[in-house]
């Protein structure tokens, strides 16, 4: 390298400091000097969190290496880098499993990474993180200065300071904006679960999620099922000052009706028959924290009336008893449910709805969220990696575009559940145990929305259903149809519900609960 190009790679990485842009941006910047100062074909930047490196911006490598979390005890290359204090080059033969074997970009035949060098960088004489370089040429690095990387590093450091610092600072005027007042911020131990995504809905949801956090008002999560509501309320709590108080949850479609309350508020001692001795609920434990309500659609009448109480004033009692109790809970439903339409249709307290619904979030459809399909998918890559015992594990590139032309009716979960499904299937197709497994699309066994076999599609309606469905709609087809089925279950086991739901495969209390809704029972 001349004397000039050394000068123009360092004046970018200066040039970098400068800039009020978004961290990855100035990231990624970073990293084109570090291609320019080295002969690499990939590098990345990573974030320590705990025991976890996280990628926040790479060159060279695919871009779902930006939703893979590599944890330290799974990856001693990595975890030798970072004990070291100084730059380290790694032998060519060193037969420590590299992370980035398989990801590489552009490359197909040849998968695993031969020379490998790593710098950790400090903040405040912590360990902040670390960068790392790659080649597929053995013999990359052979003449490369260390100390050069060294300064290199150090000034890398400085523009992670700046980067946070001014990424900081614009948070908080955005927040002193926002709301009236603003309350003390988490403690950085208590740091949320990663919301992984770039896309604009994301980026949306992540500033409501800032905004809602520093308040104490209730919060109504809707969206799609699998899109990770749960997830999104863990945010909130985690970023609220209350981050150091239990944080406690509670699926309000998984108890039968008659133990809904007694969850909920708890119990004394004879309150009905098994109460043998006396329990606090749900909002007692959660008690100066925070309480989620998920799938809170599914709550009894009767006991949003007396959910409503405990929102408006704090104070509950316990089942069977007369002694009040007072509690300060902030809390958070979910829901997959068009509530508002079940407040029109009468199934769902309107009082209620408008108190849950002080702060509404809807979280957005994975289909609506661009290229995240893959930082989740690389997450989810990295997790069956670890699982199964492999090297490495790749998505092809065809398998990629396929991934991202997906409707994803099962949002989240469904991509978690079919990346397991194919690593699994892929596995199974190799005569012995590869040390790179690359996936590929048909090993995704994906419903294609385009160009699909007539084999793949789905079986046609019967007509009668399609007919009725047009006439008076999805929703009150779909209830006339649940309605028949399961009057003609009871009447084929003379009115026996425990039967007629192993029939109908599903859990007795559910059953009972949508025979409510449906004015059977």
């Amino acid at each position: 390298m001349t004397p000039s190009q050394l000068l123009g790679a360092l004046a970018q990485v200066v040039d970098t400091l400068t800039r009020d842009e978004p961290d990855e941006a100035g990231y990624t910047r970073l990293l084109e000097s570090v291609q320019a100062l080295f002969p690499c074909d990939a590098t990345a930047l990573l974030r320590l969190d705990g025991d976890t490196l996280r990628p926040l911006a790479v060159t060279g490598l695919s871009h779902d290496t930006l939703g893979r979390r590599f944890r330290l005890q799974d990856h001693p290359r990595l975890l030798m880098l970072l004990q070291r204090r100084g730059p380290t080059r790694l032998a060519a033969d060193c037969q420590l499993p590299d992370p980035y074997d398989g990801l590489v970009e552009g490359r197909t035949g040849q998968l695993e990474v031969h020379d490998c060098m790593g710098c950790p960088l400090y903040v405040d004489d912590r360990p902040w993180g670390l960068l790392t370089l790659d080649a597929l040429d053995p013999r990359a690095f052979g003449a490369v200065d260390l100390d050069l990387l060294e300064a290199f590093g150090r000034l890398a450091s400085t523009v992670v300071v700046a980067g946070e610092r001014i990424s900081s600072l614009a948070q908080r005027a955005q927040r002193e904006q926002q709301l009236a007042r603003t309350l003390a911020e988490a403690p950085a131990t208590l740091r949320p679960r990663d919301l992984i995504g770039h896309s604009p809905p994301m980026r949306h949801l992540q500033a409501e999620i800032d905004t809602v956090a520093a308040t104490d008002l209730t919060v109504l999560i809707s969206g799609e099922t699998g899109v990770g509501k749960e997830l999104v309320a863990q945010a909130i709590h985690v970023r609220s000052y209350r981050a150091e108080q239990p944080l406690i949850t509670l699926n309000c479609a998984a108890l039968p009706d008659n133990l809904v309350e007694s969850e909920l508020f708890g119990h004394v001692r004879g309150a009905f028959t098994g109460a043998v001795r006396e329990r606090c609920g749900k909002f007692e434990l959660a008690d100066g924290g925070t309480l989620l309500l998920d799938e809170i659609g599914e709550l009894p009448m009767p006991v949003q009336a007396k959910l409503l109480r405990v929102l408006q004033s704090g104070q509950l009692q316990r089942l069977g008893s007369d002694r009040e109790h007072h509690v300060d809970v902030r809390v958070l439903a979910a829901t997959n449910r068009d509530l508002a339409a079940e407040v029109r249709a009468g199934r769902f307290r309107a009082d209620l709805y408008h108190r849950l619904s002080a702060y509404p979030l809807t979280v957005p459809p994975l289909r609506a969220r661009g290229r995240d399909v893959l930082l989740l998918a690389g997450g989810f890559l990295e997790e069956n990696r670890v699982r199964l015992g492999l090297r490495g594990l790749r998505l092809a590139v065809d398998a990629q575009h396929s991934l991202l032309n997906q409707p994803w009716p099962g949002n989240v979960r469904e991509l978690e559940h079919l990346i397991g499904r194919a690593a699994l299937r892929a596995l199974a197709e190799q005569p012995q145990r590869p040390r790179i497994l690359t996936l590929h699309t048909h090993h995704l066994d994906l419903l294609l929305t385009s160009g699909t076999s007539p084999a793949a599609l789905p079986a046609p309606i019967n007509p009668a259903i399609e007919q009725a469905a047009t006439r008076i709609g999805l929703r009150q087809a779909v209830d006339e149809l649940q309605s028949r089925l399961i009057r003609a279950a009871l009447a084929r086991h003379a009115g026996n519900w425990a039967t007629a739901a192993r029939e109908l495969r599903v859990d007795r209390a559910n059953l009972r609960r949508l025979a409510g809704r449906l004015g059977l029972a």
